[in-house]
């Protein structure tokens, strides 16, 4: 038994015994299959594109060195920081939050002196860029302002943070990956 086509594939009306397609309509069939494969041909190409970005992507993290992973993981703490604080003001001065000035996020603790609490949430909150860049944190009014947002035994913890702690690379890229799910959270709710 075999299978007898009984409608054109193309304008899909009926036909009559022995035809495969209509007369009229074999130019457009043509047409619409040339540009079918054209569509399947693109269509395999932006795949192929697709997959030698995530390959050089891949590649490129292999090579990233170390600092890069430390600086994209402060960056994402950073933006968190300034987020979460979004409705207070300036940690060492009495800027409010409607300043119209660039934000920054400003560590009680210096990366450099405690390298354990870098990334920490309670060592770092949102001052305003004059008190960070040019008064260097500002600590003279920085530190009693946050014994008072924190509380004492925060600050206390924080201040007997005095290892040093080297991140690998390993961790950083487990940082950054929960991290970044944590920020496009609240950037969401934002």
């Amino acid at each position: 038994m075999t299978f007898r086509r009984t409608r054109c594939p193309h304008c899909k009306g009926k036909l009559e015994a022995g035809q495969r397609i209509h007369p009229g309509c074999i130019d457009g069939y043509a047409e619409a299959q040339a540009a079918k494969a054209e569509r399947a041909e693109a269509k395999k190409a932006r795949a192929a594109a697709k997959v030698e970005r995530a390959e050089t992507r891949r590649r490129k993290e292999a090579v990233k060195p170390r600092a890069k992973w430390l600086a994209e993981c402060q960056a994402i703490v950073n933006k968190i920081v300034r987020l979460r604080d979004v409705h207070l003001g300036c940690c060492s001065c009495d800027r409010g939050p409607e300043w119209d000035g660039q934000w920054h996020a400003s560590h009680l603790r210096s990366v450099g002196a405690a390298s354990a609490v870098r990334f920490h949430l309670w060592n770092i909150h949102r001052g305003c860029s004059i008190c960070n860049n040019h008064l260097s944190g500002n600590l003279a009014e920085y530190l009693p302002r946050i014994r008072a947002r924190i509380g004492d035994a925060k600050v206390d913890w924080l201040y007997q943070q005095n290892q040093v702690v080297t991140h690998d690379v390993a961790y950083l890229k487990r940082f950054k990956a929960v991290m970044g799910k944590r920020l496009k959270r609240m950037e969401k709710r934002a």
